[in-house]
Order: structure tokens, then sequence, then C-alpha cells
């Protein structure tokens, strides 16, 4: 019985299947039908194939006379683009032609398109406008600058050519040989290089140099005699091995007014290792008919007795004559409080309290003790008043 129910069953499926299929088992027609339905046979499957292939052909013809005529189309429209892209596919000439439109459509002033338009003209607008503005002014900034920087040069040149004229101009010691001429009427003919030429070379300019100095330190229609207060000056030269060692060569004294009233050089006591001549100014033959020392020593002690000493830096000076001062007379520039405040500086030389409270230049090659004598008197009496009350505020102190 299960044997038979089984072929019951195939049966009614090979029934279903024929009626499926179409029933009655007829051949599938040929040709395009025959795609209505699956083929049953090995020839209905070649035939259904050739169907196939031929429709496939057809679509294809189709679409490439359709992309052609797209393209032939877009060629006449947009040229450049045509020539631009040749063998693009249909989809990017779509796109190509999409934005064409969308171009065309900006161009005429869609309602769309307009505003986006306006602002790209805008914008192309500022930018112009900068182009015009803000560069055209850097090129104008840059030009300036390189028209100044010309300017700068060409001013530089003629500034230089002037000064070598000038140089050129400049008369040489040699030109101005004339000695019977007054300088005032060289200087109103050729020019104050050539008066101060001529100056030199006659000597008036070192005698007007030592006047004006004079006029400073000097006071006319004085005194000349001993007063109570009087400044003292030595120069010096170097013994021993190697000159480091100092003996007196020269001692100068002057009195309150500037006067000088004893100078005299000094026989040395020890052989002279140096000179120190670009200082002291003390050659060999000076010394050599100078005073003895002893006669010095005791001139220079019968002077100093019983009055004010001034000077700068008089320990060097009194130690070198072997002579002791008693402190309350001593007035030492060097050592004067108030002076060492105003210039600023513990130990200040002679040099500089003259060009700082004088005003004067002293001490500018060789030195001289009467001059430096008389520039520490000078120092002395511009704050005598303030100096002696100073002394005398202390003294009564100390009592």
């Amino acid at each position: 019985p299960n044997a038979a129910a089984g072929e019951k069953g195939r049966r009614r499926r090979r029934r279903k299947k024929k009626k499926a299929l179409g029933g009655g088992g007829e051949p599938a027609p040929k040709g395009p039908a025959a795609a209505a339905g699956p083929p049953r046979s090995p020839q209905e499957f070649s035939s259904n194939w050739k169907a196939l292939q031929e429709l496939l052909k057809q679509k294809a013809n189709s679409s490439s006379e359709s992309s052609s005529a797209h393209r032939t189309s877009t060629q006449k429209k947009h040229p450049l683009q045509a020539g631009n892209s040749p063998g693009v596919p249909a989809l990017n000439g779509n796109r190509n032609a999409a934005k064409a439109k969308s171009t065309k459509k900006t161009e005429n002033g869609s309602a769309k398109d307009g505003p986006p338009l306006a602002k790209a003209k805008a914008k192309s607008v500022g930018t112009d406008s900068n182009l015009n503005g803000t560069k055209s002014n850097k090129k104008g900034c840059k030009e300036k600058k390189k028209n100044a920087s010309i300017l700068k040069k060409g001013d530089i040149k003629h500034k230089r050519r002037k000064a070598e004229e000038h140089v050129e101009q400049q008369p040489k010691e040699d030109e101005i040989w004339f000695d019977d001429v007054d300088p005032k009427d060289i200087e109103a003919a050729i020019g104050p290089e050539a008066a101060k030429i001529a100056r030199r070379n006659l000597g008036l300019e070192m005698e007007q140099s030592k006047q004006s100095l004079e006029q400073v330190l000097v006071k006319e229609k004085a005194s000349e005699g001993l007063t109570r207060a009087v400044a003292m000056d030595c120069e010096m030269v170097g013994v021993g091995p190697k000159g480091e060692d100092s003996i007196v060569a020269r001692v100068s004294i002057v009195n309150q007014f500037g006067k000088c009233v004893y100078d005299k050089y000094v026989k040395p006591t020890e052989e002279v290792t140096d000179y120190r001549t670009a200082v002291s100014g003390i050659r060999p033959e000076n010394i050599k008919r100078g005073e003895d020392f002893r006669t010095v020593q005791k001139e220079v002690a019968d002077i100093l007795n019983g009055r004010i000493l001034v000077g700068h830096s008089l320990r060097n000076d009194l130690k070198v004559l072997f002579l002791d001062h008693p402190k309350k007379k001593i007035r030492d520039t060097q050592r004067y409080k108030p002076f060492r405040q105003r210039v600023k500086n513990s130990r200040p030389s002679l040099k500089l309290l003259c060009e700082r409270l004088l005003n004067v230049q002293v001490q500018t090659s060789e030195h001289c003790s009467i001059q430096d004598a008389q520039a520490a008197m000078r120092l002395y009496t511009l704050e005598k008043k303030k100096w002696e009350a100073a002394v005398k505020n202390k003294s009564n102190n100390k009592s």
C-alpha cells in the first residue's frame, strides 16, 4: 500500500508540472514568443538564447543612438565643453548639460539663481575695489619708499661730494706761507681755517689759549707777594731700578691770586732712571742746573710756615720734600668732600675738577707745576668761605 501511495503522489506531481508547462506536451513556439515560458527541450534552449541576444543587441543599438544624438546636441550648444571632454559617458554628458543649463539660467537672471549671482558680483566688485585700492596703495607706498631711498642715496652722495669739496677747498699749511699779513685779513679773504693756520705759524694761537687760561686762574693787577694762603705743586722724576721711586725735580708756589712767588728746579739726589717727561715736563738739562735739595727744602719750609697750604694730593708733595705741615692748615682739593660729591668721584683728578667746576682744561700735555698750583688755588678760592667755615666749626666741636 505504501508503494501504491507513492506512485499516486508522483503522478499528481507530473500532472501539476504538465499543467504548469501548458499541458499536452506541445512544442514551444520559436522567436520572441519563446520568452513567455521556460524552455522544455534542448532546441527550445538554443532558440530562447538567440532571441535574448537579439533583444540585447536592439537595446544596445537604441542606447548608442540616443547617446550620439545627445552628444551632437551638446556639441551644438556648448562646443567648448564638448571639445574639452571628448568620449565622456552619457551620465557625465547629462551632468554637464545640467550645469550648462544652470549657468544659462543664472546668466539670464532667473528668480531662483538671482541672489547668488548678485552676491558673486558684489564679491567681484569688492575684490576689484581692493585691487584698485589697497594693492595700488601698496604699490604707491612701495614706489614712495623707493623714491625716498633714491632721494636719500642722492642726498648722501651730495653730502659726500660737498664734504670732499670742503676737504679739497680747505687750505694746507704749505699754502699759507705769508707771515707779514694779519690773520684777521686772511680770515676775511680766505676763511677761518687759513687764519687758524696763520695764527699757529705765528704762535698766536698758543698765546691766546694761555691768556684765556691765565685769565681764569690768575687775578690781574693783584699783589705778587706772599699771602695768608699759598698753593704748592711739585714735579717728580723716577729713581731706582725701574724708576718707580720718586724724587722732587721742581717746586712751584703761587699766592692767593695765582701769582707765582717761588719756582725752582732741584738737583737730583740720586741717579734718575726715568725722567717721566711726557707727564712731568722735566728734561736732563733742567735739573742739572737746578738748586741744591737742602736749599730748596729750607726755602719752601720758610714760605709755608704759619700759612694755609693749598694743593691737590699734597701728601705726595710733602713726602718728596721731607716736610710736614699742620693738618689744620692743609686744604687738599682731592679730599674736599663737596668737590667729590659734585663730580661723583671719591678721588677726583685735578683735571676733572677744573673741567667740571672751572670749565677750563689743564694738564692737556706735559704738566706744569705753576699751572697746577694756580688751578688748585682757584678751586680753593671758589669755595673759600664755606671751606674755612667748615674747618672752623670742626675745630670748635672738637674743643
